[in-house]
């Protein structure tokens, strides 16, 4: 598919290309505008964003601290910066990412479009739903270390997690209280939306095996729809896909693709049927993130727009390798590991001082009370920019409306092993020696299980909001370790590796 089609960055006047710094930087800069000038005046003379954009980041989480307002009106800002700059491209004519909507925008030249996502009219999308005949599951059970835990068991493995620092102790209440309500498990009375079906993250699959209806939207892949497809039948729920007419088997015609084909998959989303949860899954490489990102954004605005906030939910999964403001008993306990790792107390400052002092920092400097959150910042520098704003827009998104009275689901996952992140050498060995610096890295199923559960206790308590918006982000956060570690992930990250690539050796 082209890149110069759908939704797209902006050309830049002064390149005459299409720059993602240009707009990283400008967005990130409009959202700390009103709430800190001085800071947003930073981003503006960053020269090198792809290797400078780090501070600013965690920027607009200090600048957000000062108190409920501000943070929310940092994510307004920003949600507006970044819909104002990207646009809506048919056949080489820029627009406004808000015509994308249009009827005499919602075909992509068919010249720029490839023979497996063929851009169509909103009407071309038919319902397609394929139904399993497995009986439903209506016992939280997760899948760990080789046994699938539940009930006591369960509560035992995440109170471990709790005594290690793996998890912030609220997911303890949390995941309790859905053990406790079984039915629960029973979504009958909501469609759940899936965008990013195919994701291992997602909670699909688990969502099936509770014997849900979601209306699955992934790209329009033969493959991709062939192993949903079959996995669908042996489920007990249901998938409803967006479908294309025509003769071709129906895996050829399934799907939907955002980027390109935004209009016709949000009428698809508008026209389905009961209260919906909007859940973002998806995901792609580099630049391409912060389009899809861009896209599920404007498709969940106009949803809501046209169905109201008591008509829809909002999900969304975080990633734990972002800057986020941590509660102080997370703080309190990274400085207590920091004094305590007597093996490391011999090597850590030989290897600060010859790293002139990049490797094995502490991870916070003590913060002032109890109360005080301290700033968590696990940021992989190799994730780069792109990465990090289109994370970012999710959680504006998730402030924002919940704000506005709208029910959200944002919960942190951990850092988990999927296919994405054991493709990249340098990650798949810095979490293979992760667990020598406190931090556990999950496996898929297990990640997956346990954010589905997640999502079911927001869904069904309200998720009530915390007093600030950082409280709303940190409460059941599943970060691994990264919040409790003894040092800064990344001043421990090339060590990991190091002792990784040994291990599998």
């Amino acid at each position: 598919m082209s890149d110069s089609s759908g939704v797209v960055f902006p050309v830049d006047a002064s390149s005459g290309r299409r720059s993602t710094a240009v707009v990283g930087r400008s967005v990130v800069a409009e959202a700390l505008r009103a709430v800190d000038p001085v800071g947003a005046a930073s981003a503006t003379r960053e020269t090198n964003w792809r290797q400078g954009y780090l501070p600013h980041f965690r920027r607009l989480v200090e600048a957000g601290l000062t108190s409920d307002d501000a943070a929310v009106t940092i994510a307004r800002d920003g949600i507006a910066a970044l819909h104002d700059r990207m646009r809506w491209s048919t056949g080489g004519e820029d627009r406004p990412l808000a015509e994308a909507f249009d009827a005499a925008s919602a075909d992509v030249d068919d010249a720029a479009v490839s023979s497996t996502a063929v851009a169509a009219p909103a009407s071309a999308l038919g319902h397609e739903t394929i139904r399993g005949s497995g009986t439903p599951d209506r016992t939280l059970s997760v899948p760990y270390a080789g046994e699938r835990l539940s009930g006591d068991a369960l509560r035992r493995q995440v109170d471990t997690w709790v005594a290690a620092g793996t998890v912030e102790p609220t997911l303890a209440e949390a995941v309790g209280v859905v053990i406790d309500n079984p039915d629960w498990l029973d979504l009958s009375d909501r469609t759940v939306v899936v965008l990013g079906a195919a994701a291992e993250m997602g909670p699909l699959r688990t969502l099936l095996r509770w014997g849900a209806d979601v209306a699955a939207v992934d790209l329009p892949r033969k493959d991709l729809w062939d192993k949903l497809i079959a996995e669908t039948r042996k489920s007990a729920g249901s998938i409803t896909v967006p479908v294309r007419r025509g003769d071709a088997p129906l895996a050829e015609r399934l799907g939907g693709d955002l980027v390109h084909d935004l209009r016709a998959v949000t009428d698809w989303v508008e026209r389905l049927e009961g209260p919906l949860v909007i859940g973002n899954y998806v995901y792609a490489d580099g630049a391409t993130n912060v389009r899809v990102s861009a896209a599920v954004d404007a498709l969940s605005a106009r949803v809501i727009g046209r169905r109201g906030r008591d008509e829809v939910a909002l999900a969304f999964l975080a990633t734990p390798t972002d800057v986020f403001a941590v509660p102080g008993s997370a703080v309190a306990r990274s400085v207590a590991n920091y004094a305590e790792r007597r093996t490391s107390k011999v090597l850590r400052v030989p290897l600060r001082t010859l790293s002139g002092g990049r490797l094995l920092r502490r991870n916070y400097v003590p913060v002032d009370g109890p109360d005080a959150p301290g700033i968590n910042d696990s940021v992989v520098l190799q994730q780069g920019p792109n990465y990090l704003l289109a994370k970012r827009l999710q959680r504006w998104r998730a402030t924002a409306y919940r704000a506005d009275g709208g029910l959200v689901s944002l919960k942190v996952a951990p850092p988990t092993r999927t296919r994405s992140v054991v493709k990249n050498r340098a990650l798949a060995a810095a979490y293979a020696g992760a667990h020598r610096f406190g931090i556990e890295v999950f496996e898929p199923g297990t990640a997956n299980t346990l954010m589905a559960a997640l999502l079911v206790h927001d869904l069904r308590t309200g998720a009530p909001a915390q007093p600030h918006p950082w409280q709303d982000e940190a409460y059941a956060a599943v970060h691994g370790g990264l919040w409790t570690a003894a040092y800064d992930p990344r001043s421990a990250l090339g060590l990991a590796a190091l002792l990784g690539v040994a291990a599998a050796r």
